[in-house]
C-alpha cells in the first residue's frame, strides 16, 4: 500500500494515474494533499519525481521524502503562455466585424506536458463578446529546448482575449472610430442569447454593452483628459485601455458531492476539488446551509484525501462552484429526499405529506415537525428504521458536470510612463464582472484582484530568458521579475450579474478572469500612452528597457518627450 503526500490540484486523478504506472490496484494507493500554497495550473501534472520516490519507497521498504528547491522548480516545473501569433481582423467600412484570422505557434517545451497546449483554448475563446461571422485558425505547437509549457491561470483564455482586444483597439485607431463605440456596435446583444459563435461555442447569457457602460461610469472615463494633463505636468505619459473579456469556464467532468452527518453533530462536505487558496469552504458551506438549514458553524469540508472520494476532477478551469457547488446542491436534494422518508416514519405520516422548509420536516397543514439535525441525532442514537427506508441521511453522489459557463467583464486600466526610463506604473484600475450568481463576494473580489496582479506581471514584468544553448538565465527571483505589492494599484470593482442558465446555481466561475481581462487592458493603455510617437505595438513583457527603446526608436533621440495631449 502506497501513501503519497503531495501538493496538487486534485488527488483522485493522481491516485488513478499513479496506480497505473506502479502496476497496482487503485485501492493500494492513497494520495493526501494538505495546504498547497498556490498552483495556478502547474500542479495539475504528475511530476516524474513522484513516481521515483514511490518506487524508491517500495524498493527500500521505508518512507522517502523529497523536497524540491526553487532553483530546481524554475527549470523542471511547467512554464506558461509562450506563443507567437499573428492576429488579423476584417471589418467593413462602418467598423462591423467580418472575420478573424489567427495564425502562429505555441511553444510546448522539451516534452509534452499536462494538460496540453493552450493554443486549443485560445481558439475557443478568441471571438470574445463580439458577433463575428467567420474565424480562421491555423496554429502549430513546436518542441523547443526549453522547460515544458503547461497550464497557467487561464490556460489559453487570457491569450485569446489579448489577441482580440488588441485587434479592436488597433482597428479603432486606424479607422478613426472611438474604441468604445466600436466595441458596442459589435457586441452580441442579450436578445441573441443563446448565441452560437462560428467556432462552435454557444454562449448562454451576457449583457455586454450595459456592463461596459457601467465600467465606463465607474472609471470616470470622461475625466481622463484632466488626469492626462496632470500626468503631463509631472513629466509622465498617460494612457487608458479597455478590455471586454469573455472566457469559457467549467469544463465538463464528474465530481463527487458527499454529505455526511457526524456523531458529534457536525456535517461534513466531501468533494474532489481542492482549495489551494480560493477559500472553497466558505461558499460550499453557504450553499449547504442555505439549502438544508444547517448551522453554518457546524459544517466541515474534507478535501485532499483520495480514500474519501468516489469521483473527483480536481480544481482547474474556474469550475469549483460550477461543478462542485452544484454537486453539493444535488447531494443536498438527495439528503432532503432521504430525510423526508425517515421523518415520515418518525412522525407517523405519509411521505407525500412531509414538506421541508427552513431546516425542518413538517407535516403539511400541521405544526408537527422534526429538524434535520434532530433527525440525524436520532439516527446516530440508534433509531430503528424499516429496511425499505434509507438508513441514514448520508449521501455520496457522483455528479456529471453541467455545460460550460461564460464569465465576462470589462477592465479599464490607466498607466503612467516615465519616458526617460520606460518605467510603467498602473495607476488606476477599474473592472466590472459578470460572474453569474456570486455566492461569496469577498472571496470573488480576492480572486479577481490576484488574477489582475498576475496579469500585470505578465504584461509588464515577467519573462523567461534563455541563452543560445538553452540555459535558463532567469532562474531565480533575483533575475525573474515577479509582480510586487507596489505594482498593484487600488481597484474599483462592481458586479453586473447575469445568472448562467447552464447550471442550477447560476454560477459562471471567477478564478482566472482577472488574468483574462488584465493583459489587454494594460497593454492597450500602454500603447495609448505612447501612440503620440506613432508606436502601435510593444510585445509583452513591456519591460522598462523595451518601452524606452521603442520611444527612442520612434523619436530618434535619447531623451524623453513629454509633449502632446489626448
Amino acid at each position: 500500500h502506497f501513501t503519497l503526500h503531495v501538493g496538487c490540484q486534485g488527488v483522485f486523478g493522481f491516485r488513478n494515474y499513479i496506480a497505473g504506472v506502479l502496476g497496482v490496484s487503485r485501492e493500494q494507493v492513497r494520495v493526501l494533499t494538505d495546504r498547497v500554497g498556490g498552483s495556478f495550473g502547474m500542479k495539475q501534472a504528475n511530476m516524474p519525481e513522484y513516481f521515483c520516490i514511490l518506487h524508491a519507497a517500495r524498493e527500500l521498504q521505508r518512507p522517502i521524502k523529497w523536497t524540491d528547491e526553487r532553483s530546481g522548480s524554475f527549470v523542471s516545473d511547467t512554464h506558461g503562455r509562450e506563443a507567437q501569433m499573428t492576429a488579423e481582423l476584417a471589418l467593413d467600412k462602418d467598423g462591423n466585424f467580418l472575420a478573424v484570422r489567427l495564425t502562429g505557434y505555441g511553444n510546448v517545451g522539451a516534452i509534452y506536458g499536462a494538460p496540453g497546449p493552450s493554443t486549443r483554448n485560445a481558439v475557443r475563446n478568441t471571438l470574445g463578446v463580439y458577433k463575428t461571422p467567420l474565424i480562421e485558425v491555423s496554429t502549430k505547437c513546436v518542441f523547443t529546448n526549453t522547460t515544458p509549457v503547461g497550464a497557467y491561470r487561464g490556460a489559453g483564455r487570457p491569450e485569446a482575449n489579448y489577441y482580440m482586444e488588441r485587434l479592436v483597439d488597433t482597428a479603432a485607431r486606424e479607422m478613426g472610430i472611438d474604441p468604445v463605440d466600436m466595441r458596442c456596435k459589435n457586441h452580441i446583444p442579450p436578445d441573441a442569447m443563446p448565441y452560437k459563435a462560428p467556432n462552435g461555442t454557444t454562449y448562454d447569457s451576457g449583457d455586454f454593452t450595459n456592463l461596459l457602460n457601467k465600467a465606463l461610469a465607474l472609471a470616470d472615463w470622461d475625466g481622463f483628459p484632466a488626469r492626462k494633463r496632470q500626468s503631463l505636468a509631472r513629466g509622465k505619459l498617460r494612457g487608458r485601455g479597455i478590455s471586454d473579456y469573455l472566457e469559457l469556464t467549467g469544463p465538463p467532468g464528474r465530481e463527487m458531492g458527499g454529505i455526511r452527518f457526524e456523531p458529534n453533530g457536525d456535517v461534513t462536505i466531501i468533494t474532489g476539488t481542492l482549495d489551494y487558496g480560493q477559500g472553497h469552504w466558505s461558499p460550499f458551506a453557504q450553499v449547504l446551509a442555505a439549502r438544508l438549514g444547517i448551522p453554518f458553524h457546524k459544517i466541515r469540508l474534507i478535501q485532499g484525501d483520495s480514500d474519501e472520494l468516489i469521483a473527483g476532477g480536481g480544481t482547474g478551469g474556474s469550475k469549483s462552484m460550477i461543478v462542485s457547488g452544484n454537486a453539493i446542491v444535488r447531494a443536498g436534494e438527495k439528503v432532503i429526499e432521504a430525510g423526508r422518508q425517515i421523518a415520515a416514519h418518525v412522525l407517523e405520516a405519509a411521505a407525500a405529506d412531509i414538506e421541508f422548509r427552513a431546516g425542518r420536516f413538517v407535516i403539511a397543514g400541521t405544526d408537527r415537525s422534526i429538524g434535520m439535525m434532530e433527525l440525524a441525532d436520532r439516527i446516530h442514537a440508534g433509531l430503528q428504521l424499516p429496511p425499505e427506508l434509507p438508513q441514514s441521511l448520508d449521501v455520496a453522489d457522483v455528479y456529471d458536470g453541467p455545460p460550460s459557463a461564460f464569465p465576462n467583464g470589462c477592465h479599464i486600466a490607466e498607466v503612467e510612463i516615465d519616458p526617460d526610463t520606460g518605467w510603467v506604473d498602473v495607476v488606476k484600475y477599474t473592472f466590472v464582472n459578470d460572474f453569474g450568481v456570486v455566492i461569496n463576494p469577498l472571496l470573488v473580489d480576492g480572486q479577481a484582484h490576484g488574477g489582475i496582479v498576475q496579469g500585470i506581471g505578465q504584461a509588464l514584468r515577467e519573462g523567461t530568458v534563455y541563452d543560445e544553448v538553452g540555459q535558463l538565465l532567469t532562474g531565480s527571483y533575483m533575475d525573474y521579475a515577479m509582480p510586487r505589492a507596489d505594482d498593484a494599484p487600488a481597484f474599483l470593482h462592481e458586479f453586473h450579474s447575469v445568472p448562467a442558465t447552464t447550471n442550477p446555481l447560476g454560477a459562471k466561475g471567477c478564478g482566472e478572469a482577472g488574468c483574462a481581462g488584465a493583459l489587454p487592458s494594460v497593454m492597450n493603455a500602454l500603447v495609448d500612452a505612447v501612440s503620440e510617437f506613432g508606436i502601435e505595438h510593444i510585445d509583452m513583457p513591456a519591460t522598462p528597457e523595451r518601452v524606452w527603446r521603442a520611444i527612442q526608436a520612434a523619436t530618434g533621440s535619447r531623451s524623453g518627450t513629454t509633449s502632446g495631449e489626448g
